[in-house]
């Protein structure tokens, strides 16, 4: 059965939509549940979690031979990047890796056990860990990031220049904490 909300219902929460799809609502004369139908464009979060989890499988294939995930090239990229002369902090990989600093230290302990990563107190604040690469683990991310090379060449022929341009533009932006502000308050 479909169901109609007016914009009073609590369900519609002052969006301006008039349906919503697969909310459970309670038929009143027998107390089973209907389907709601929702009259709005695609689930765009559905799109992209698709794509960013095709994406993921894919690169993780073209890297497999280094052993690593292409999550784990992109932690070890990002360690050389924001390397100083000791590593950068945990807390200045978390930040570059929008991860919390436990999230950090699972991904982490992979590399460290493989002997690609090593974890070392600061020399001036010893609660205060930073990262740097092994030599084994400099050799593995140059082989990955051969492998990406082509991985990337891949993507961008398939997509086309232009598309895949816009799709890291389109993916910066939501990313960007404007975006996420604006989405918050409701614009």
């Amino acid at each position: 059965m479909l169901n109609h909300l007016p914009m009073s219902h609590p369900l519609c929460n002052g969006l301006g939509l008039n349906y919503f799809v697969g909310m459970p609502l309670m038929n009143e004369a027998s107390g089973d549940p209907e389907l709601v139908i929702v009259d709005a464009p695609p689930c765009t979060n559905n799109a992209l979690r698709g794509a960013t989890r095709q994406l993921g499988i894919l690169y993780d294939e073209a890297f497999a031979p280094t052993g690593l995930k292409a999550t784990q090239l992109l932690l070890m990229w990002r360690i050389t990047t924001l390397a100083d002369a000791d590593g950068p902090t945990m807390q200045a990989l978390s930040g570059a890796m929008t991860v919390g600093i436990s999230a950090l230290t699972h991904a982490l302990r992979p590399l460290v056990r493989d002997g690609l990563v090593t974890l070392r107190p600061d020399a001036h604040d010893r609660r205060v860990k930073r990262a740097t690469l092994t030599t084994l683990g400099r050799v593995r991310l140059n082989e990955g990031a051969v492998l990406w090379s082509v991985a990337n060449r891949r993507v961008e022929a398939l997509l086309g220049p232009a598309s895949a341009q816009t799709l890291r533009s389109l993916a910066d932006e939501i990313t960007s904490e404007a975006f996420a502000n604006s989405f918050r308050q409701g614009l």
